[in-house]
């Protein structure tokens, strides 16, 4: 049974289909029945296990293959008329090809098997930022995660009504077979196209693939943003609150910040820290003139492993009920789940992520294959199970952005924070984002990932015009967010962190707001824009210990803010290169004004 009228979707359904030829078509409503019965069915089946019900209620475990545990960045393409579109950091196919390369896969893939028709909505029904779209699966596991991340259901074909638009969404399991897996975005149709993949960043279509690719296309056209952001607000003792967004490139402290619990003198004065969102944030120019902000999705994708009561007390309590996850540990003592740093102590009676009994004896900390955790085994919770969510989850026109921050993982040359000195050097600042690999993960350390905005794996279109489409936002905007640039991760000379990050990053943004205010605290101007003077950084009642016996101290504040010149000259000429090399001719004018601005600073006079 069909519940809309609008001869698009039933199209679409119908043109599927004859693809894909499921034994039958299920409608997902949102209805509580509905989903309690596929729960049922799929615990039945194997594809979901079901945990404690007293301790977790409403939770289950669900399994990967082996071969399908994280999203494929070499197997993701944007398909353009133009290749030159796509741009040189997406990977590109013709459109036709693809079409024709994943309907040949999909064809009868879902014989023996039900199609479910999951109607969702990106951002608050009826909002002025909110889009459609119509994910079509043969996965039980796709729809309740859908549940989870998504406003899902009947409501969302209501607001289509009999003609409106929406993005078409198609995944089939297929056989799950790695080599004709393919993610296939096409941002001139509206369409993404997801095959023999059952992971979540690949099959949860209005993530990644809607929410970002596609949506930043969107926001081109459009005159919006779609970005890797989180969104935060601060709320001061008289009540005042401030929101910021920033992009950090994954293992930069993201989540941490999202749900950041502030030092407990700051708690005493009363600030308050509220997560609007942790992932992805749509921005547009309000009436008044500045940037608005909403967290298109409905719940958290977390990582699991290293979350724990201490590292990020607000996202371990938000799966404590109604949440799935993915790839991690069984404790079949009590049929709970764990992953590596949930707690010290290594659970005796485990079934690890594969499956298989898991000997906790064989453990080796530097060793990932002896995990009993997937490394990027993950989580799906309802955003309101968040203990620190913000009263403007649901806000209808979002949240006013004081500030927008960037930040990267470096051990040296980037200071603890810095601001941009306008709008189009934010911009530069952000279109240089990297961190340096470390050698657990590659082989070699202090090599550069360029990251910029955060967004290298998620535009949908040239780097180039995404970087004039922020030019052309600031242009539009009459008080524009202020930017600025953090690095949690500066390092002394025996390799410790010099900041103790976390919750004292309290104390970081405490100085971005206040440089947001009518009348800003005082900074240094330097080569790179503008440095706080170290007294205006509150470290009153910090303990932190730098190394054994060292506690953290103004000198150590005034090394980590330290603007090294001659590091920074080496800086500009690699980002010179990155620019040449990496993204090419369509780099905005104002961006290379910017380089330019930095080699005269830095050089030697």
């Amino acid at each position: 049974m069909a519940f809309t009228k609008n001869k698009k979707v039933l199209n679409f359904v119908a043109e599927s289909a004859e693809l894909t030829q499921p034994d039958k078509i299920v409608w997902i409503t949102g209805d509580a029945a509905q989903l309690d019965r596929l729960k049922a069915e799929a615990v039945a089946s194997g594809e979901l296990i079901k945990l404690n019900e007293n301790l977790l209620p409403d939770c289950y475990l669900h399994r990967t293959k082996v071969n399908d545990v994280a999203r494929v960045e070499d197997r993701t393409f944007i398909c353009t008329q133009k290749k030159e579109d796509a741009g040189p950091i997406n990977y590109w196919m013709d459109p036709r090809q693809a079409y024709e390369l994943t309907h040949e896969i999909a064809r009868g893939s879902m014989k023996g098997r039900t199609m479910y028709v999951i109607p969702y909505a990106m951002g608050v029904p009826g909002s002025d930022f909110a889009k459609i779209g119509i994910e079509l699966t043969d996965s039980i596991y796709v729809v309740l995660n859908m549940n989870i991340m998504t406003r899902m259901g009947k409501q969302c074909l209501d607001a289509l009504g009999k003609d409106g638009d929406f993005i078409k969404g198609l995944h089939a399991k297929c056989d799950v077979d790695a080599e004709k897996r393919y993610i296939m975005h096409f941002p001139e149709d509206n369409t993404i196209i997801s095959v023999n993949s059952a992971y979540g960043g690949n099959v949860l279509l209005g993530k990644k693939c809607f929410a970002l690719r596609i949506a930043s296309y969107l926001g081109k056209n459009e005159g919006w943003m779609a970005e890797h952001m989180l969104i935060l607000g601060i709320t001061y003792p008289d009540g005042v609150k401030k929101y910021v967004a920033a992009a950090f490139p994954s293992a930069c402290g993201k989540t941490n910040l999202a749900m950041l619990i502030p030092p407990k003198h700051y708690l005493d004065k009363g600030y308050k820290v509220e997560c609007v969102g942790d992932d992805i944030a749509w921005i547009r120019v309000g009436d008044d003139g500045r940037l608005w902000a909403v967290n298109p999705e409905n719940g958290f994708f977390g990582v699991a492993p290293g979350t724990n009561e201490h590292s990020n007390y607000n996202a371990l309590q938000s799966t404590k009920r109604g949440a799935i996850f993915t790839n991690v540990a069984l404790n079949t003592d009590d049929m709970t789940v764990w992953w590596e740093g949930l707690t010290k102590e290594l659970p005796q009676n485990v079934i690890d992520w594969t499956g298989k009994p898991w000997n906790p004896a064989k453990f080796d900390k530097k060793d990932k294959s002896t995990y009993a955790a997937h490394p990027n085994s993950r989580f799906t919770a309802p955003a309101a199970n968040c203990p620190c969510l913000s009263p403007e989850f649901n806000s209808l026109t979002g949240v006013p952005l004081s500030a927008i921050i960037f930040g990267g993982r470096r051990a040296s040359t980037t200071p603890l924070v810095y601001q941009s000195r306008d709008w189009n050097h934010g911009v530069f600042i952000g279109s240089i984002m990297s961190s340096e690999t470390t050698a657990a993960a590659t082989g070699a350390t202090g090599v550069l990932r360029h990251d910029p905005m955060a967004m290298k794996p998620f535009i949908g279109y040239h780097v180039g015009d995404y970087f004039k489409h922020w030019i052309e936002m600031g242009k539009k905007v009459k008080n524009p967010p202020k930017i600025f640039n953090v690095n949690w991760f500066r390092q002394d000379e025996h390799g410790n962190f010099m900041w103790p990050g976390f919750g004292d990053n309290m104390r970081v943004l405490e100085w971005i707001l206040k440089r947001c205010d009518d009348n800003p605290v005082d900074a240094q101007e330097t080569a790179i824009g503008y440095v706080p003077y170290p007294e205006d950084i509150d470290i009153s009642e910090m303990d932190y210990e730098i190394s054994e016996g060292k506690k953290f101290g103004i000198e150590d504040l005034k090394s980590i803010l330290a603007v090294d010149k001659a590091k920074w000259a080496k800086e500009a000429e690699e980002i010179e290169a990155y620019y040449k090399n990496s993204i090419g001719s369509r780099i905005p004018k104002e961006l290379t004004d910017s380089l330019e601005t930095l080699k005269n600073n830095c050089a030697e006079k």
